[in-house]
């Protein structure tokens, strides 16, 4: 298992700037053949452009199914949680409604 350790990118991430420069830095690891730990710890603020630019533009590439089995969450605090959960289901109604 690989490890994408979020807090490299600050405790607080908010930006779609910092979303866009995350997810290619990210994407990478998650087309390779290992799951991939998306480590939140240490990281206060998930904004939801953040999340979404980050984490949501994913669906663009991949189902969510297929997200679910390249990885995986770990250290996400109640706030970034629903932020991320909201911006994987608003972005999975775009796809759907496009």
């Amino acid at each position: 298992m690989k490890i994408f350790k979020f807090i490299e990118f600050g405790e607080n991430l908010g930006t779609r700037m910092l979303g866009e420069k995350a997810r290619n830095a990210l994407l990478p690891m998650i087309q390779g053949e290992e799951r991939v730990v998306l480590d939140f710890e240490g990281v206060d603020v998930v904004s939801n452009s953040f999340a979404d630019e980050c984490i949501g533009k994913l669906l663009i590439i991949m189902s969510l199914d297929e997200l679910k089995k390249r990885t995986t969450f770990r250290g996400l605090n109640d706030f970034a949680r629903k932020n991320i959960a909201v911006a994987l289901k608003r972005r999975l109604i775009s796809i759907q409604s496009a």
